[in-house]
């Protein structure tokens, strides 16, 4: 995926002492979106906005708030993550996504 004529911020968002980072970007259309990776390990992350985490190079298990099941998503895949929520994320290898803003 190529993003053309994108804004982006250079500084980086980094998140669970640096094992999370990614950077902000905004499209030529006005789209808010993130381009990051996860190094290995279990993460929670809350949303104020709602958002799709698409999957771009890798593999993890993900868990909603409000369940109690773990679902498995890899590289091409995507879920959703309501506004106002949080999500528990484990990674075993390192993870390349694509987080977009609703």
């Amino acid at each position: 995926m190529i993003f053309k004529n994108a804004d982006i911020t250079k500084e980086a968002n980094i998140y669970h002492g640096g094992s999370v980072t990614s950077r902000s970007i905004v499209t030529a259309d006005g789209e808010h979106k993130t381009l990051g990776f996860m190094q290995e390990g279990t993460y929670k992350f809350t949303t104020e906005a709602a958002e799709i985490m698409e999957i771009t190079n890798g593999e993890c298990r993900v868990r909603l708030q409000g369940s109690d099941s773990w679902h498995f998503y890899s590289a091409g895949e995507s879920f959703n993550v309501p506004a106002n929520s949080y999500f528990d994320i484990e990674v075993a290898d390192i993870l390349d996504y694509i987080c977009h803003y609703a």
